[in-house]
């Protein structure tokens, strides 16, 4: 299989329905933005929640077709942005968030989790889900 450099990357996969050609670093730093977000407890809506989450698919997909310097570079801060999402998320295998927006393929895990604060409409919407976690927005 070839692989490609980061502009390729991002060029084919604007080519294959990506809004734009984003850079690894564009999506690197999107999904440390979403991360943290979830940690303080996310404050937009579901639609926002899922649409965020794209983020992290993108990054998927560029990492079968990327050089293997350009994965290994990016790797080390990908993973602790992964297991910093993991420990802020709670794992309910996509039972509340399939009822919002179809889940994609099964090794994206990150669909199958939901944030362990439950706060504003995002909250609202996860917990009338059947989600379960710590509900700030309660007095």
């Amino acid at each position: 299989m070839s692989t490609f450099d980061e502009a390729e990357v991002g060029e084919l996969l604007h080519r294959r329905g990506w809004r734009t050609a984003f850079t690894v670093a564009e999506r690197v730093n999107r999904w440390a933005h979403l991360v943290a977000d979830v940690e303080r407890g996310y404050g937009d809506d579901i639609y926002e929640y899922a649409n965020d989450l794209y983020c992290r698919n993108w990054l998927h997909e560029a990492w079968i077709l990327l050089h293997d310097d350009v994965v290994r570079r990016w790797t080390p801060q990908i993973k602790t942005l992964d297991d910093r999402f993991r420990a802020a998320t709670i794992d309910d295998d996509g039972l509340a968030l399939d009822q919002f927006h179809k889940l994609p393929d099964h090794d994206m895990w990150w669909w199958r989790r939901h944030p362990r604060i439950l706060t504003g409409s995002l909250g609202q919407s996860l917990r009338s889900a059947g989600a379960r976690g710590t509900d700030t927005d309660a007095d």
